[in-house]
Parts: C-alpha cells; sequence; structure tokens
C-alpha cells in the first residue's frame, strides 16, 4: 500500500500496559469513527506494514487505546513508538455539500464571486491557526481563509469551489 493512497489517521504517543497497548492521538473530528478497526497501516522506515488489532477502544476524547496482535508486550510497543498510521482513502466517509477533505479539493478551481478564475488549489496549509487555500494563478501564490463564511459551494463534479474572499484580499495577490 502506498501512503498516497491512504489518509493520515493519528500517531503512537505512549505504551498504555506492559501487555503492548498502545494509545493513539487521532487527527479526527469523530474519534468514535475508528473504535472498531480490524487493521491499521503502521508507518516503519519507508514502508507502511499492516497491523492487526485485538481490540481498541476510545480512552479518554481523542485518544485510541490499541492491543495489536503484533505487539505483545513493551519492548514491542518500544519499536512502533512515534509511528503514524494510516488507512486506505476509501474508508473515509463520503463527504457532501461544502465539507470537504482537504487531499480531494487539489485541483480544483477556485472561482470567486467578484474576480472569476482565481486558480489551481495546489494544497492546503493546515499549519496555521486558520486553513489556508494555497491557489497558484499563472506565476502567483494566493493564500485563501479556508471558512464556511467564504465558501459557497463545492462542485465535485466540475471540479471547483466558488468562493466569496473579503475585499481586497485577491487584489493584494494578483494587481
Amino acid at each position: 500500500m502506498q501512503k498516497s493512497a491512504c489518509f493520515y489517521l493519528g500517531k503512537v504517543v505512549s505504551k498504555y500496559s506492559y501487555k503492548g497497548e498502545v494509545l493513539v492521538k487521532l487527527d479526527t473530528d469523530e474519534p468514535e469513527l475508528y473504535e472498531n478497526m480490524e487493521s491499521v497501516f503502521v508507518s516503519l522506515g519507508n514502508n507502511l506494514v499492516p497491523f492487526f488489532i485485538e481490540r481498541c477502544s476510545l480512552h479518554k476524547s481523542s485518544l485510541l487505546r490499541i492491543r495489536f496482535e503484533e505487539v505483545a508486550n513493551e519492548a514491542d510497543a518500544d519499536k512502533i513508538m512515534g509511528a503514524k498510521l494510516y488507512l486506505p482513502l476509501d474508508f473515509l466517509p463520503k463527504l457532501e455539500g461544502n465539507k470537504f477533505y482537504f487531499h480531494e479539493i487539489i485541483g480544483f478551481n477556485l472561482q470567486d464571486s467578484v474576480h472569476g478564475d482565481i486558480g489551481i488549489v495546489k494544497s492546503v496549509n493546515d499549519t496555521t491557526n486558520q486553513a489556508l487555500f494555497e491557489v497558484e494563478k499563472g506565476d502567483k501564490q494566493l493564500l485563501i481563509p479556508i471558512n464556511d463564511d467564504i465558501i459557497t459551494k463545492v462542485d465535485r463534479e466540475n471540479k471547483t469551489i466558488y468562493v466569496t474572499t473579503p475585499e481586497g484580499l485577491v487584489d493584494l495577490y494578483l494587481n
């Protein structure tokens, strides 16, 4: 399995028991969706290795307590500490309306209500407090906030996101 065919689920952050159980910090708004998984891919070196789950349950808010079949003790758990967990993209629930996953809108066209075509979404920067569309228009790069107030429509069929940007924002980049 290639990482490009998967989404990042979370990271092993600590050991839970001497029997090899670990706690995984999930990168999701809905951790309860991942309580009954049978397996995950664990990133070890440059490879994604399938690990089968004996049991898993939510532990506090966004932590998942996992007992892997392959991890029997603390030494085994130490080997996967800090490892990132992945699942195939088809495990993601389908989103509708103006909701989207960041990876699915790469390559979408951004249409502004005032300026028309303002470019192609090249990536999403979610390392800041406000996630941003990184849009390319010719040789210029625009940073447009991802916000429910700005996004008016997501047209998956035509790979277009319609936005109404704050006055002056697009002008900063294009003029």
